[in-house]
């Protein structure tokens, strides 16, 4: 094994993943730079959730290497890999995949809380994402009584509320309408700017790609290139692009 170049983050070699021996990944490598936002981009069945899955340690690819940092994730057990990803990792589905029985504040503050952080400390955190990404008047309501978009406001407030070094967003507007789709990815990806939040973002939205660093595209679970995005701001200190509503 060899370990990733010192200026990435994460890092993949030849990841193969074939479920039930179809292949979903085909020899996928790539490098993400501390601080970047990368986009994986590609049609439906393309291979992008199964590479950010892959890579965040939720299935162990078949064949290939994952490294955060100097961790060779691909080498962990399912208890290790769980802890990793508790504590260094933030994830972001096309559902939101809330707990019934909570709260929107609750739901949001939810990753502080089993870190043990004081009941009015994560109560405190939780409302000003939820404000930030305009939910706060979400924060006393249970799941059923709001709306999909609220409810997917609530998951990205739950992500981000850790700061996670690390965050995976699959598709995370893709059931949103595109105004409030867009405005939940403006807030995500300022306050990974501004905290310095690496990011992986899989859409199969050219739009949405564009408001990364860079995108690396999957067709039939093989990298086939890689498209570079000057208009925003990353690692490299560019202006920042948005989407319009």
């Amino acid at each position: 094994m060899v370990a990733p170049p010192d200026n990435d983050v994460l890092w993949a070699r030849a990841l193969h993943y074939s479920p039930n021996g179809s292949p979903a990944l085909q020899g996928v490598s790539l490098g993400v730079r501390e601080g970047e936002i990368l986009a994986v981009s590609g049609p439906r069945g393309s291979g992008k959730t199964s590479l950010l899955r892959c890579l965040s340690g939720r299935l162990v690819p078949t064949e290939g290497e994952v490294w955060f940092h100097s961790t060779a994730l691909h080498s962990m057990d399912r208890l290790q890999r769980e802890k990793l990803r508790r504590e260094s990792f933030g994830w972001i589905g096309t559902q939101p995949a809330l707990i019934a029985e909570l709260t929107g504040w609750e739901n949001a503050a939810l990753p502080l809380l089993l870190r043990g952080t004081a009941h009015r400390a994560a109560k405190s955190a939780a409302l000003d994402w939820l404000d930030r990404l305009d939910a706060g008047d979400c924060a006393h309501q249970r799941p059923h009584r709001l709306r999909q978009d609220q409810c997917q406001r609530i998951a990205v407030a739950r992500a981000l509320i850790t700061l996670p070094p690390l965050l995976f967003a699959d598709e995370p507007t893709a059931a949103l309408h595109r105004a409030a789709g867009n405005q939940v990815l403006r807030t995500l990806t300022a306050a990974a700017r501004s905290h310095r939040i690496t990011v992986l973002l899989a859409t199969g939205d050219p739009d949405v790609a564009a408001l990364a660093d860079r995108a690396v595209h999957l067709v039939d679970g093989r990298r086939i290139g890689e498209t570079p995005y000057t208009a925003t701001t990353g690692a490299e200190g560019r202006d920042t692009c948005s989407l319009s509503v």
